[in-house]
């Protein structure tokens, strides 16, 4: 079933405030490396960032509790678990994914980048993979949920493209990037349309988006 549509909402000030004092702490008292560190360590705080908001608005939009820490904590190790639902058409546990792109204007063609280590670990008790696009509209960065997609799908080979390390990939503007880890790429068409309910309908700001 492809997606029917994803929503975009504000992130609000006192969201990215709670999420930078957590990124800061992580900086400062967490020594867990993380996978990027090899290749792009400078951007290790704007990308703690990325990910602390996405599971900051998240949480906020389900009406779970917070994180009380960003990544790299010794005692951190959530095994694919940022958060559970437990809804009546929902429920499992989720991992959320989240990026930073320049716009939310989305084509069915777009992909979500999944890396193959976090499908295949034994470890692992994702149910679902939730994805959160963030992009600036001047001072304000918005918060686009894409949508969820089964962890078994990947596996069983239902959606998904599996890209081995050094494959390069050209980009929709046409420039180009290699995988430095072996990794998933999910059509955006492929992922399941978001849960929204009433409460989520009347946050203000909320906004209806398609695929194009």
């Amino acid at each position: 079933m492809e997606n029917q549509f994803y929503y975009s909402i504000p992130v609000s000030g006192e969201q990215k405030a709670y999420a930078q004092k957590l990124v800061e702490y992580s900086l400062l008292h967490h020594p867990v490396s993380n996978i990027w560190d090899k290749h792009k360590k400078e951007k290790t705080k704007t990308l703690r960032m990325t990910g602390t908001i996405g599971e900051i608005v998240f949480s906020d939009l389900h009406n779970l509790q917070r994180p009380k820490r960003s990544f790299g904590a010794v005692d951190g190790q959530d095994y694919g678990k940022d958060f559970e639902l437990n809804l009546p058409q929902l429920t499992g546990y989720f991992d959320i994914k989240t990026m930073h792109r320049k716009s939310n204007v989305f084509y069915k063609n777009y992909v979500l980048n999944i890396p193959a280590r976090n499908i295949k670990r034994k470890d692992s008790i994702t149910d679902y993979y939730y994805c959160i696009s963030l992009h600036k509209e001047g001072h304000i960065t918005i918060a686009s949920v894409i949508g969820y997609l089964k962890k078994q799908d990947i596996i069983d080979g239902k959606i998904g493209v599996l890209y081995k390390k050094g494959t390069k990939r050209i980009r929709k503007d046409g420039t180009f990037f290699s995988f430095f880890e072996d990794t998933y790429e999910v059509f955006f068409k492929n992922i399941k349309t978001p849960y929204i309910d009433e409460r989520i309908k009347s946050m203000k700001g909320f906004q209806i988006l398609r695929l194009r």
